[in-house]
């Protein structure tokens, strides 16, 4: 019987924009190595080094600005790399609500100390603060330790202390999926813009968790 259940954040709960950050990036800042760092799963290059604690943001920050436009400032690079973040769907706040009831929520994912204020901002926005919904959060930057590695899911499963059988994991990177797996940890494979209520609610074979959603969510 699952007990928990461990969300990835960008791309299942909160939506994401990658045009958007890209051209903030580009427009903005006059910086056109986004290519080389951006990517919808697992960022590359001084992005990945940001997300896995091995640079600082304000590290982050100096390399970006000495190859972006003069007269760039850290607020710029902060509110360009916040323009990946959409929001949460209506519906994913309430699922998030109604679950709580019933399981254990953890978050597990990549993510780094810039990005996770406007985050964290749209959770409390949303009526679930994220030190209230989840009884923990894992983060990368904080753990030193990226999603797929087996180091990262083997932390987590031993943190949350329950049966590994008793955990679920929901994320929109296969290769996450498969690297969960592969550490003992069950996980399922989310393709953001779906129902996400109606996946778990087939996963865990409560039909109760399936929700209405909108056209538009």
């Amino acid at each position: 019987q699952i007990k928990a259940i461990i969300f990835d954040m960008g791309g299942v709960l909160i939506d994401l924009d990658l045009k958007a950050c890209r051209e903030a990036f580009i427009n903005n800042l006059g910086f056109h190595a986004i290519d080389e760092i951006l990517d919808p799963c697992h960022q590359k290059g001084i992005w990945g080094d940001l997300e896995e604690g091995v640079l600082s943001a304000d590290e982050f920050r100096s390399i970006i600005l000495a190859d972006s436009r003069p007269g760039s400032t850290a607020k710029n690079v902060d509110e360009a790399m916040s323009r990946i973040l959409v929001g949460i769907a209506p519906y994913k706040a309430e699922l998030l609500r109604k679950m709580s009831r019933s399981y254990d929520l953890y978050m597990l994912s990549n993510n780094n100390a810039i990005c996770l204020p406007y985050s964290s901002g749209m959770f409390s926005d949303a009526g679930i603060p994220l030190d209230k919904i989840f009884r923990k959060c894992f983060f990368s930057f904080e753990m030193k330790a990226l999603k797929p590695s087996e180091s990262f899911y083997k932390a987590v499963i031993e943190q949350i202390g329950l049966p590994s059988e008793q955990m679920l994991f929901i994320d929109d990177s296969k290769a996450n999926v498969d690297g969960a797996i592969a550490a003992g940890l069950p996980a399922v494979h989310y393709v953001p813009g779906s129902d996400l209520s109606a996946l778990l609610a087939e996963v865990l074979g409560d039909p109760s968790i399936k929700m209405e959603v909108a056209a538009d969510a």
